[in-house]
C-alpha cells in the first residue's frame, strides 16, 4: 500500500510546486490563480448550503462559479414548485423523496411524532440529495423557531396564523435584532454551516422562505392582510382544519368550503398583484386532497403544491399491494374449483 508523509514545509504557499514522479498519487489542478490552501478552503459552493436544489452557473473571466438558487428565488422567477410532506420521521423516506425530484420537503413536526433531533437526521437525508427542508412548527412559538430555524432549514412554515399580529410576530421570531426576537448561536449552529459560513447573517434573511398558514375562518377573514405583512413570503392554505373550523370535518370537499378556500385564494392573490408596485404580498401555497388535484391547484394560482404525505403513499401502496395478492389469490382459488370439478366438502377436505 502507498504511503503518503506530508512535512511541515510542504504546506508553505512556495513549496507547492509539482515536483516529478514516476507515479502520480495526487492530482492538483493546475490554476493561474492558485496562491496557497486557503485559496482551496475558501470557496462556498463545495460546502454550500445543501438545502439549494437548483442551482445557476454563471461564468466570470476565466473563473465559473456556481450559485445556488433558493425557493424563494424560485417562486420569484415565476416556477411552481412540487413538494412532499414528511410525517414518518423516516430519513430513508425523506432520502427516496429528495431523489425522486420533488423541489422540497416539509418535515412536518406539528403532526409527525418527530421533535428537533429527528428532524435533524431528515435534514441530513435531503441535503445529501440536495432538496430544500421546509420545517412546519407544532406551534407558533419563539422557542419552536428557534430551534428549528439553527437547524438550517429552507423554509419555515407557522401553523394556524389567524391575523396580522400573529403573523408579524412569526416573522420576528426569523429575525435577529434590531428586525425581530431570534436568539442567536449563529456562529455554532448548523444553519450557518457551523459558523464557516461568513456570509450567514448578511444573507440569512434572503434566502429563508416565511410561510403563514391559514387555517380557520377567522383567518380567511384577515388573510389579506396577513399575506401583506412584511416578511411573509407564502401563504399555506389549511383545507382539512378549514372544514373543522366550518363545521364538516368529515367532508372537506364540500361546496361552503370550496367557497371560503376560493376566497382565501383569490386574497392572497390579490396582494401578489399589490406586491408588483413593492408593497409586498405572498405567494399561495396549498395541499392537493383527492377532490382538488395539483393541476387543478396551479390553474388556479398556486405557487407551491404539496401532493402527497409520505405516510399516505405509504399506506395506500401497502393497502393496494395486499388488495392485489387477496384478488389474485381469490381469482386462483375459482379457478381450481372450476378445473378439478371437485365438490365443496372433497375441496375443503383437499386444503
Amino acid at each position: 500500500m502507498a504511503t503518503l508523509a506530508f512535512f511541515t514545509s510542504s504546506l508553505h504557499p512556495k513549496t507547492l510546486t509539482p515536483k516529478p514522479t514516476s507515479q502520480t498519487l495526487i492530482h492538483l489542478p493546475k490554476s493561474p490563480n492558485f496562491k496557497s490552501l486557503t485559496s482551496i478552503i475558501k470557496p462556498k459552493p463545495l460546502i454550500s448550503p445543501p438545502i439549494r436544489s437548483t442551482t445557476t452557473t454563471t461564468t466570470i473571466s476565466d473563473t465559473t462559479t456556481t450559485t445556488p438558487q433558493t425557493l424563494k428565488t424560485r417562486l420569484k422567477n415565476g416556477e411552481t414548485l412540487y413538494g412532499l410532506f414528511l410525517l414518518s420521521f423516516s430519513p430513508t423516506l425523506a432520502e427516496i423523496a429528495a431523489l425522486s425530484g420533488y423541489d422540497f420537503v416539509v418535515v412536518d413536526m406539528e403532526h409527525g411524532p418527530g421533535g428537533i433531533v429527528e428532524a435533524l437526521a431528515c435534514l441530513h437525508a435531503l441535503a445529501a440529495a440536495r432538496t430544500p427542508a421546509i420545517i412546519r412548527l407544532p406551534e407558533s412559538d419563539p422557542a419552536w423557531a428557534k430551534k428549528a430555524l439553527d437547524l438550517g432549514p429552507q423554509g419555515i412554515m407557522f401553523p394556524m396564523i389567524e391575523n396580522q399580529k400573529m403573523a408579524k410576530k412569526a416573522v420576528s421570531y426569523c429575525k435577529f435584532p434590531p428586525n425581530g426576537v431570534r436568539g442567536s448561536a449563529h456562529t455554532v449552529v448548523r444553519a450557518s454551516d457551523y459558523g464557516i459560513d461568513n456570509g450567514y447573517l448578511s444573507n440569512y434573511e434572503d434566502e429563508l422562505l416565511i410561510m403563514c398558514q391559514v387555517e380557520s375562518e377567522e383567518g380567511v377573514k384577515k388573510i389579506e392582510e396577513i399575506a401583506m405583512v412584511d416578511g411573509v413570503d407564502c401563504v399555506q392554505m389549511g383545507p382539512l382544519d378549514l372544514s373543522a373550523s366550518m363545521g364538516y370535518l368529515w367532508d372537506p370537499g364540500h361546496k361552503k368550503v370550496k367557497e371560503v378556500l376560493r376566497t382565501a385564494e383569490k386574497g392572497v392573490l390579490k396582494t401578489m398583484e399589490k406586491g408588483r408596485g413593492g408593497g409586498g404580498g405572498a405567494f399561495l401555497s396549498g395541499f392537493a386532497m383527492p377532490h382538488d388535484r395539483p393541476e387543478e391547484m396551479r390553474l388556479r394560482g398556486y405557487h407551491m403544491i404539496s401532493g402527497a404525505v409520505d405516510i399516505g403513499l405509504f399506506r395506500s401502496a401497502c393497502v393496494e399491494d395486499v388488495k392485489r395478492f387477496k384478488s389474485l389469490l381469490a381469482s386462483d382459488e375459482d379457478d381450481d374449483e372450476v378445473d378439478n370439478g371437485k365438490d365443496g366438502d372433497e375441496k375443503y377436505w383437499s386444503e
